[in-house]
């Protein structure tokens, strides 16, 4: 059986801007990627709010840097077959970088990070598909409105950049704002039919990655 690791925020955790909440767990994307594959692979949701590619968030309880956290979290989870990476949603908060270049430039961080890696026993590194998150739709809530401003127009521009660390670098890359679209009651987050849709789409090119 392929193990998949899929390396998240609050998207891939499940966050529920209804609720607010939690989504069900049948609904989150990883879980309906995992009965899509039918048993073919076990896989792992590594999603966590609020958490950036490789930026520093002093205003939160808990660690957020992704680039920090990844090779902790590799080695836990080892042997990986594949790592699923969808971040950059928090990079567009301006206190934190604004801007869809610096995600980018987290991303390929990122994905050195788990081609490099030392693994236990000296496995082979995972292969990686980079997911660019839904973009940002405008929303009516105030304190999203001043977190997330400008990110409406700068995650636009995630799908192109990420495309582009992906050809560099040799991945896969999936957009998944072609399939989903976040919610305006926050502008960010998605409803349970959205994140649903993710999994859903990412069956077929992960198969394909790991011939399935």
């Amino acid at each position: 059986m392929k193990t998949i690791l899929c390396f998240g925020d609050s998207l891939t955790w499940g966050y529920d801007p209804h609720g607010p909440g939690r989504h069900a767990l049948e609904d989150r994307w990883p879980s309906v990627l995992g009965c899509a594959l039918s048993g073919k692979a076990q896989v792992i949701a590594e999603g966590l709010n609020g958490r950036t590619t490789a930026f520093d968030d002093f205003t939160a309880g808990v660690d957020r840097n992704g680039a920090r956290l990844l090779p902790s979290i590799l080695s836990t989870h080892a042997p990986l077959d594949l790592v699923i990476i969808m971040l950059g949603t928090n990079d567009m908060k301006r206190f934190l970088c604004g801007h869809a270049i610096g995600a980018a430039k987290g991303m390929r961080r990122l994905v050195e990070i788990v081609q490099t890696h030392v693994y236990p026993l000296e496995q082979e590194a995972p292969k990686v598909l980079i997911l660019s998150p839904p973009h940002a739709v405008a929303t009516p809530n105030g304190d999203f409105q001043q977190v997330f401003d400008g990110a409406v127009e700068e995650s636009a521009k995630l799908a192109r950049l990420y495309r582009e660390v992906a050809e560099v670098s040799g991945t896969g890359f999936f957009d998944a704002a072609s399939v989903a679209k976040a919610s305006p009651i926050d502008g960010v987050h998605l409803d349970a039919a959205n994140t649903r849709s993710i999994g859903e789409a990412l069956a077929g090119p992960v198969k394909e990655i790991l011939a399935l």
